[in-house]
């Protein structure tokens, strides 16, 4: 679970970049002043940046529980196939859920993604879970 972890934390660091980018861009062309970032107010703020903005803080909210669950599968040295191939998928669908939000942002598409990532974490916990009663 470290490498997909990894994958996780790579995703994310890619969007704040992207965030990063385009708020320089913005204040350097005058569309937006740099004072705005201080509270980080919308007022007047491209929608590229609210985009992005708000993908980033995604990137920390359910994958939280993955960072979470790939700790624990670790810790207790629980790494199998399932848990690696579920942790690489949640990873690959959170870039397409990314993807879709900075891009194009089909609602009715990035709602998939988001649920299929969901599923993905679930499905981590309840092995998780399982191998934890097995254990008892």
């Amino acid at each position: 679970m470290l490498y997909p972890m990894f994958g996780m934390i790579l995703l994310t660091l890619a969007v704040a970049g992207r965030l990063l980018f385009l708020r320089i861009r913005a204040v350097k062309s005058g569309q937006v002043r740099l004072s705005q970032f201080r509270l980080n107010q919308s007022d007047n703020v491209p929608d590229a940046i609210i985009q992005a903005s708000r993908n980033y803080t995604n990137l920390f909210e359910i994958p939280v529980l993955f960072y979470a669950a790939g700790c624990i599968a670790v810790a207790k040295n629980q790494e199998s196939l399932a848990l690696v191939i579920l942790g690489w998928l949640f990873v690959l669908i959170r870039a397409w859920h990314s993807w879709i939000h900075l891009t194009h942002n089909n609602v009715i598409t990035r709602m998939r993604a988001f649920l299929a990532s969901n599923l993905c974490v679930l499905a981590i916990w309840i092995i998780l879970l399982i191998n934890h009663i097995q254990q008892a």
